[in-house]
This record gives structure tokens, sequence and C-alpha cells, in this order.
């Protein structure tokens, strides 16, 4: 079995979930090169909550971060969070906008739409999926994983065909709480692997502590990638730790290899950025929280809602 991949989300998903969305394009510039010469399948830089923050507080335009992102690292795919039909925003958009927005981020060198609906509807995905290979970008169908009676492996599984049968490239298993338990996983993967005939990602948060055997299971079932951060911008409501999770397969053959001083070199880079956002920071999003398998708030939300609580003297 071929070793599995790393996706890197410290650029977009990582400081979202621990640092409320806020590091700005030229913190990231001096560590994109380094990232595009590692050798992830894709550097995950735009999407989510991004273009909102960048508007609203950075006051930064989005598809200049984009240009500036794709010139600093050329080679590595880039990646961005779509949320279907409402695009990055918070309702239902046209079909004619969704496919304006998606030709654009294509024209500026996104190359890959992870493309979801927050309620695991498929009709909110169709037109985002299609303007996504229209522009010859990939379109990867993301199943929302949650908890319920109907939410079943099976309910899952005939999501993934439906997203299959729509044209997307890769199937990702996106769970923004960090829910997901390692056997389920385990039980997941394959059967979307023996059901399907392409590629299996996987998404996870280590908010409740589950995101490192979450992977494990994933990878001993054969997906083909998983998202990982870099620390000080991982673990906790973030994604698990690139290192760690090298140190974790140490003897397992489908260990990727990453080289561990690059990684080392990108962590010492960010730690001044991440104590120059201590505003936005706080040592609940990094440990592990078991009440969020109670009140299942995805990661990528805490660290922007307990700033939102904390400027108002909440």
């Amino acid at each position: 079995m071929n070793p599995v991949t790393f996706n890197c989300t410290v650029l977009r998903d990582g400081h979202q979930s621990l640092a409320a969305t806020r590091m700005k394009t030229e913190d990231m510039l001096p560590i994109a090169p380094i990232l595009d010469s590692m050798g992830f399948s894709a550097l995950e830089t735009w999407g989510g909550a991004t273009i909102d923050a960048g508007l609203r507080f950075l006051k930064e335009w989005p598809f200049d971060r984009l240009d500036a992102l794709k010139k600093a690292a050329p080679r590595t795919p880039h990646m961005m969070l779509l949320r279907g039909q409402n695009i990055v925003g918070y309702t239902n958009y046209a079909d004619d906008v969704v496919e304006a927005f998606v030709a654009m981020s294509a024209k500026h060198g996104m190359n890959i739409f992870r493309i979801f609906d927050c309620v695991n509807d498929p009709r909110n995905m169709e037109t985002s999926i299609r303007a996504a290979k229209k522009a010859g970008a990939q379109a990867h169908g993301t199943i929302c994983y949650t908890t319920s009676p109907v939410h079943t492996t099976q309910s899952f599984v005939d999501m993934g065909r439906e997203l299959a049968d729509m044209g997307a490239d890769a199937i990702v298993i996106k769970d923004m709480a960090g829910l997901i338990p390692p056997y389920v996983t385990h039980e997941l993967v394959s059967a979307l692997k023996k059901d399907l005939n392409i590629p299996v990602w996987i998404h996870t948060h280590d908010t409740a502590g589950l995101g490192a055997s979450t992977y494990l299971s994933a990878i001993d079932a054969g997906v083909d990638a998983c998202d990982v951060s870099i620390s000080p911008f991982a673990n906790g409501t973030g994604q698990p730790d690139c290192l760690r999770m090298l140190a974790l397969l140490n003897g397992n053959p489908r260990k990727p290899d990453y080289d561990p001083d690059k990684l080392i070199e990108v962590s010492e880079m960010l730690k001044p950025i991440y104590d120059s956002l201590g505003k936005f920071t706080s040592h609940r999003n990094e440990v592990v929280d078991s009440d969020t398998l109670r009140y299942q708030v995805p990661g990528g939300m805490l660290s922007n809602f307990r700033t939102q609580l904390k400027e108002q003297g909440m």
C-alpha cells in the first residue's frame, strides 16, 4: 500500500482554529516557500473564514493574498474550503454568482476546491462542483461528519457515491468538531474505499483529543491523505501537528517522508507570530476539551467565538 500523504493547513485552518483567523499575509510569505519544498499533497491557503476575517479585520483583499501565496509557493497545489452554494458567506447565492466566484478563484491559481454543505445536501454542492471542473480545477466532495440516528456509515457512503456521480475528484470526510472515533473512522474509510474509485481524504480537529488516533485508524483503513498543521498553530482546536503524526507513524509501512528539520524550522518561525496574536488566542483552544463531545462546536468556530465573547466582556 502506498504511503499516506499530508495536506498542510497551517495557512488557513491552523490559524482559524487557534487564533481567530488573524494571521496576516505578510506573516505567511516567509514560510510559504519552505512549505512548498516539502512535498505536501496540498497547501490549504484560502477559503473558510479567511475571506471574512481578511476583509473585516485585516483590511486585506483576499485575491491579493492568493496571488502572493501562489507566487511564494508555486509547486504545491493550493486548496480552499468552499461552502457550496454559500461560497464563503452565510447565505445561498445564485448559481451564476457561485460560478463566477469559482472561475475567478481558479484564474488566480486555486487548484483544489474542497466543497461542503453545512447540512450535507448535495444539491447545494452541485453547482460549485460543476464550476470547479469547468475551470480546470479539482472538485473534492465533502461529507460533514456528525452524529444522529440518521447519520450512519451507510448514509455517508451513499452521499459519497452521489458526490462521485456529480463528478467529484475525491471524497473528503470533514470532521469539523473532532467527534469521529477511531473504529468508526476505520469502518467509514474502508466502506468508502470499497465503494468508490476515487481518493478518500480526511480532515479532523484534536479538540476532544481524538484527532491523532482518528488519523491512525484512517491510515490503516487506506485513506489517501490527512490534513495536518504545524505547531503552535496545531493540536487543540486545530489539526494534529505534522511532526507529531510522523512520530506516531514510526514503524507504520504507510508513514510518509516529510523533512523533520524543515518542520521544526517552520515551527520556530511561527512561534513569534503566535505570540503576537495573543489577543486572539486562548489556552482553552490549546488543550483537550472533552466537553466538545457534548456541545459539538467545530474547532474552526471556537477560537473566533471565544474572541467575540472576550470583546463583549463575556
